[in-house]
């Protein structure tokens, strides 16, 4: 699938109503490995040409940038899910958030968008990133997600990084890692 330059409202479009459709949006914490592959099929050549830089443009628009920041967010969290292919392009995620938040177009969007294009934040393995989404999180109508937000931040303010992570990006555990991740207080991801 790749995207007309003279229309980049299309692509937009074909994200953010496929991701905020009633039938995915039952979806976003609790996939299937049959959503997983619908995304994959249907969205990852948009998302190689947002890897490579190809759909910049989007962020000069709100929708635009939300869109962006879903498809380098998460979608990859669902197209590669336990690879490391599905974190290759949160640091692009985040830049593309800390954008549209310095131009304001996080403001011309609902709670519930706006709880997308912040979600990068909450991704990150950065402490500094944490403290920033346990910050956005606490804006009126998103405190719902302020848990999560405190729960990762908690999470890298502990270790430094997502222990559930570790495995898929071939890194040891430490001694406390492992006792965490055998514990019923594990987050898996």
């Amino acid at each position: 699938m790749t995207v007309p330059e003279a229309d980049p409202a299309a692509g937009t479009a074909q994200v953010l109503e496929f991701w905020f459709s009633g039938r995915v949006r039952s979806r976003w914490f609790h996939s299937t490995p049959q959503l997983d592959r619908e995304i994959r099929e249907r969205f990852e050549p948009l998302w190689r040409q947002a890897a490579a830089g190809d759909l910049d443009h989007w962020g000069d628009t709100a929708e635009g940038a939300l869109a962006l920041a879903i498809l380098l967010d998460q979608f990859p969290l669902n197209m590669y899910r336990g690879r490391p292919e599905s974190f290759a392009t949160e640091a692009a995620a985040r830049a593309v958030a800390d954008a549209a938040i310095a131009r304001g177009l996080d403001r011309e969007l609902n709670p519930e968008q706006q709880a997308f294009l912040y979600m990068p934040f909450m991704h990150s393995e950065s402490l500094a990133d944490q403290e920033r989404s346990l910050e956005l999180f606490s804006q009126p109508g998103l405190e719902h997600n302020r848990q999560w937000a405190g729960h990762h931040r908690d999470i890298i303010a502990r270790f430094g990084r997502f222990p559930h992570r570790n495995a898929i990006l071939g890194r040891e555990n430490s001694a406390e890692e492992q006792a965490w991740l055998d514990s019923d207080e594990a987050y898996r991801g």
